[in-house]
C-alpha cells in the first residue's frame, strides 16, 4: 500500500507541472488545421509545397516580423494563408532549430499571439488587405501559376520539404472520432503533464532514457510547441533548456533509439505512476493507407429528387469501444496456486463484436511475462473475469462494469483497480482480488453489417448465398439478415415485364415481412436507377481503377478490392482474397480524395456500411453488383484494366512491409480494425527476464482473420538514448530496477507473416505472429 500511494503522490505532483496554454482548445485547434490540410494533399509534395515553402520564407514570416515589431499596422489579429501555416507549423515542430532560424533572421522568436489559424480566422479579409499593400505582386492565397523568383528576404536552410513529408502521416494517427473527445483530450493533457515529468524526473536523476509518447501524448506536445514562445518558456523553467523534437531519426531495428525508447518509457512510467502507459485509442494505427486517386474530387453528388423511401431498413444503431485489457495482479493467492493460474475474461452480454472467451497470462505470477488483450465490443454489460488454475479448476469471478465508465463519458476513460473475487469457496482469511488495468475509447457508431442469405424453407436449411461463380435458382428471393440474424427484408432480381421479359429491363424487388413488395432498383439498358430516382448506379472505367459509380445527394465510387480504411496491411490471406472485396468510397468536399464508406465481401454475400445512409443504397447496390459479377465475362474487360496495378501494388506493399515492419516492438499495439469474427480479441504478449535487466525471451500474439495489428509506439522520443539491455516488454517487474537507467533497450519480436488463430476458450498453444505495422520515424534527443 506504500508503493501504491508513493506512485499516486507522483502522478499527483506531476500534475503540478505549469504550462502556459490552455492545451485542450489548442489541441482541438490543431485537429481542425490538420484536416484542413489533408483535404489540401497537394500541399504534401511537389510543386505546390515548393511554392508554399518559398512563400513561408518569402513573405509569410517577414509579414509576421513586422506585425509583431509593430501591432498598429494591423487593429485586428492576423490569419495566414493556409499554405504558410502548414509549412510554419512543421518549422515550429522542430522547436530548437526554429528558435535558432527566428534569432538569426530575426532576432527574436516569432510567436503565434495574436494570430488565428485559416481555419476559423474571422477576420482573414484584414489580413488580406494589409497583404495586398506589402506584396501587391503575389496573392495572398496560393497560385501555383506564379513562379518562384529571388528574393532578398533571408531564408533559414532548414530541410522543410524533408520535416513537412515527415509529418505527413501524423494526421492518420490522430483523425479518428474519439480523438476529439472532451474526456479523451483531457486525459492526453494529463498524460503529457506525467510525460514531461518523467524527463524531468530522469534529468534530475541522471537516468538516460530516450522517452517516446504514445499518440495522444505526442498530439498534445505538438500542440504545445505550436506556441513557440510559451514552448521555450515552460521547458526552460521547467528543465533548464528548449526540450528538442527532432523527428530525423527514423531507425526502427532492433534496440535502437525508436524502439529501446519506447520499451523502457512504457516501464519506467508504469513503475513511477502504477498505471498503464498504454491507451485505447491512442496506439500506433499501422502504415497510412494508399489513396484511391491522387487527384482529389471537389464535387459533390447530383442530388436527385423524388419520393420518400417506401421499405426502410430498420437496424438499430449500434455503439462501439476499443478496449486494451491486461491483469496485472493478484494477490492473497494460496501458495498452492502461485505461478499457476491465469484469466479467462468475456463479456457478460455477448454482442456481435465481442462473444467469445479469452485467456490472459498475470504479469506478477508468469515469471515477467506481459500479455495484452485488443478488441472492440459493444458497450455494454460487465466484463468477466474467471481466476483459472492451470489444471483448469475455477478460484473465483469477478466483474467490472462497462456502462458505469461509458454512459455519459465525464470523467475517465481508463481504470485500475483491486476486483474482489467471489470465490466458489473461501480459500484464507482475505478474499483473492484481481488487479484489473482497462482502458476504452469513447463511444463511436458501429458499421452495419447486413448478409444476403439465400431463402430456404427454413430457416434451419438457411446458408450464406454463394454469389461468386454459382447459378441461382430463378425468382428466388435473398433474404437480408443482420449480425442476429434478424431478417430486415428480402430482395429478387426480376424483369420488368414477365410477359414480354427483355434481358436490358430488369428491376430489384424489395419485400417486407408484411408480403407487400416494392420496386427498389429499374434498369434501362444504361444504368440502374434506385430507390425512386434517388440514386443511380452504373458501370464506369475511370483511370484511378473505379468501376462503378453511385450517384446521389453524394457521390460514391466502387473499386476492387479493399481500399483504404479497409486495405489489408498484414493478412496474407486478405490480400490474396483482394479479387472477393469490392470497396465504396465516398467523394466530397469534406472528403476529396476519397472515405471509405462500404464494403462488398463477394464470398460470403456481406455488405458493411460505415455511414448510416449508405445501409439502404449499398445493400440494394450490393445486390446488384453480386448478380451481375456472377455472370461469366460481364466485368471481364474492367477487372483486367485493374488487376494489373492491384498484383503489381499488392506486390510492392508486401515487400515494404517485410523489410520494415519486422523489427517493430510488439510491446505497441496499434489500434484495431472491426473485429467480428469468434469476439474478435487481440492478445499480445512479451516475457521479461528481470534478473538480466530487460532481454526478451518469446514472442506471443493472437490475431483473428482480420489480419494482424502490432504497433509501433507513438510518434517521437525525448531524453537520451542510453542503458544497457534490451527491454522487450511493455514494463516489467518492479524489482526490476528499469528506472534505474539500466534499461533502454528494446526488442521486436521478428514476427513472421499469417493471419493467427483464434484463441479458444481455455486455449494453450501456441499460434503464428503476424508482421506489425511500421512505427512513426519521429524521434527526438534532449
Amino acid at each position: 500500500m506504500d508503493e501504491e500511494m508513493d506512485q499516486k503522490l507522483e502522478w499527483l505532483e506531476a500534475q503540478k507541472i505549469e504550462i502556459s496554454v490552455d492545451l485542450f482548445s489548442a489541441a482541438k485547434q490543431q485537429l481542425q488545421f490538420l484536416a484542413a490540410v489533408d483535404r489540401n494533399r497537394c500541399l504534401y509534395d511537389g510543386p505546390a509545397l515548393e511554392r508554399a515553402i518559398y512563400r513561408y520564407n518569402a513573405y509569410w514570416l517577414p509579414f509576421l516580423s513586422k506585425y509583431t515589431e509593430s501591432s498598429s499596422i494591423c487593429e485586428g489579429p492576423l490569419v495566414p494563408p493556409l499554405d504558410c501555416e502548414w509549412v510554419w507549423h512543421c518549422h515550429r515542430l522542430n522547436p530548437v532549430r526554429y528558435k535558432t532560424d527566428c534569432e538569426e533572421l530575426y532576432g527574436r522568436v516569432l510567436d503565434n499571439s495574436g494570430v488565428l489559424s485559416s481555419v476559423n480566422g474571422t477576420c482573414k479579409s484584414q489580413t488580406e488587405t494589409l497583404w495586398k499593400r506589402f506584396y501587391p505582386m503575389e496573392p495572398y492565397d496560393l497560385d501555383l501559376d506564379k513562379a518562384i523568383s529571388e528574393t532578398e528576404e533571408k531564408t533559414t536552410t532548414y530541410d522543410l520539404v524533408s520535416a513537412i513529408k515527415r509529418q505527413c502521416p501524423f494526421y492518420y494517427q490522430i483523425s479518428r472520432p474519439h480523438v476529439d473527445n472532451d474526456v479523451f483530450l483531457q486525459e492526453a493533457v494529463a498524460r503529457y503533464k506525467a510525460f514531461l515529468y518523467l524527463i524531468k524526473r530522469n534529468r534530475e536523476r541522471s537516468v538516460k532514457l530516450f522517452c517516446v509518447p504514445t499518440y495522444d501524448i505526442d498530439l498534445i506536445w505538438h500542440t504545445h510547441q505550436l506556441h513557440a514562445l510559451s514552448y521555450c518558456k515552460d521547458m526552460t523553467k521547467m528543465i533548464g533548456k528548449v526540450l528538442e523534437h527532432d523527428d530525423t531519426d527514423s531507425d526502427r531495428s532492433k534496440g535502437k533509439k525508436l524502439d529501446t525508447g519506447f520499451s523502457g518509457t512504457t516501464a519506467m512510467w508504469e513503475e513511477t505512476f502504477g498505471v498503464r502507459y498504454w491507451k485505447a485509442g491512442a496506439m500506433n494505427r499501422g502504415n497510412t493507407p494508399k489513396a484511391v486517386t491522387t487527384s482529389p474530387y471537389g464535387f459533390l453528388g447530383k442530388k436527385l429528387t423524388g419520393k420518400e423511401d417506401v421499405i426502410v431498413i430498420q437496424s438499430p444503431e449500434v455503439q462501439v469501444i476499443e478496449v486494451i485489457l491486461e491483469i496485472v495482479g493478484v494477490k492473497n493467492l494460496p501458495d498452492a496456486y502461485k505461478g499457476k493460474v491465469f484469466v479467462v475474461f468475456s463479456k457478460t452480454q455477448p454482442d456481435s463484436l465481442f462473444n467469445a472467451e479469452r485467456k490472459l497470462t498475470i504479469l506478477s505470477e508468469s515469471c515477467g511475462e506481459k500479455q495484452v488483450a485488443m478488441f472492440r465490443c459493444e458497450p455494454t454489460g460487465e466484463l468477466r473475469f474467471q481466476l483459472m488454475s492451470s489444471k483448469s479448476r475455477t478460484l473465483g469471478f469477478a466483474f467490472l462494469s462497462l456502462s458505469e465508465f461509458l454512459f455519459p463519458v465525464t470523467t475517465t476513460l481508463s481504470v485500475e483497480k483491486w476486483l474482489e473475487l467471489a470465490t466458489p469457496a473461501r480459500r484464507g482469511k482475505d478474499p483473492v482480488s484481481l488487479r484489473v488495468a482497462v482502458s476504452f475509447t469513447p463511444p463511436t457508431p458501429s458499421p452495419t453489417v447486413l448478409h444476403m442469405v439465400q431463402a430456404r424453407p427454413s430457416l434451419k436449411d438457411s446458408c450464406f448465398f454463394p454469389l461468386v461463380g454459382k447459378a441461382r435458382v430463378a425468382k428466388m428471393f435473398t433474404r437480408v439478415v443482420d449480425e442476429t440474424e434478424t431478417e430486415v427484408m428480402s430482395l429478387q432480381m426480376r424483369n420488368a415485364n414477365d410477359a414480354a421479359p427483355k434481358s436490358d429491363a430488369r428491376q430489384v424487388v424489395g419485400a417486407k415481412g408484411s408480403g407487400e413488395s416494392y420496386v427498389l432498383a429499374e434498369y434501362d439498358g444504361s444504368y440502374w436507377s434506385l430507390l425512386d430516382s434517388k440514386w443511380s448506379l452504373k458501370q464506369i472505367t475511370e483511370r484511378d481503377g473505379s468501376l462503378f459509380e453511385i450517384m446521389g445527394e453524394r457521390t460514391v465510387k466502387v473499386y476492387s478490392g479493399r481500399k483504404l480504411e479497409y486495405e489489408p496491411k498484414h493478412c496474407v490471406k486478405m490480400r490474396s482474397e483482394q479479387g472477393f472485396f469490392m470497396t465504396a468510397i465516398e467523394f466530397s468536399k469534406e472528403h476529396p480524395y476519397g472515405k471509405a464508406v462500404g464494403l462488398l465481401d463477394l464470398k460470403s454475400g456481406s455488405f458493411e456500411a460505415n455511414e448510416r445512409w449508405m445501409v439502404l443504397p449499398g445493400i440494394v447496390s450490393a445486390f446488384i453488383l453480386s448478380d451481375l459479377l456472377k455472370k461469366e465475362g460481364s466485368l471481364a474487360a474492367a477487372k483486367e484494366t485493374v488487376k494489373g496495378n492491384e498484383i503489381k501494388e499488392e506486390t510492392d506493399q508486401v515487400k515494404l512491409e517485410e523489410e520494415t515492419m519486422m523489427n517493430v516492438d510488439v510491446s505497441t499495439p496499434a489500434d484495431v480494425a472491426a473485429e467480428k469474427i469468434n469476439g474478435g480479441a487481440k492478445c499480445y504478449s512479451k516475457e521479461l527476464n528481470a534478473s538480466s535487466g530487460c532481454g526478451v525471451k518469446s514472442v506471443n500474439m493472437v490475431e483473428e482473420e482480420e489480419g494482424g495489428h502490432c504497433g509501433g509506439c507513438g510518434g517521437c522520443g525525448s531524453g537520451c538514448s542510453g542503458g544497457g539491455g534490451r527491454c522487450g516488454g511493455n514494463g516489467m517487474k518492479k524489482s526490476s530496477g528499469c528506472g534505474g537507467g539500466s534499461c533502454g533497450g528494446g526488442s521486436c519480436g521478428n514476427c513472421s507473416g499469417g493471419c493467427g488463430n483464434m484463441i479458444k476458450s481455455n486455449a494453450n498453444e501456441d499460434v503464428p505472429v503476424p508482421s506489425p505495422p511500421e512505427a512513426p520515424n519521429n524521434t527526438v534527443t534532449a
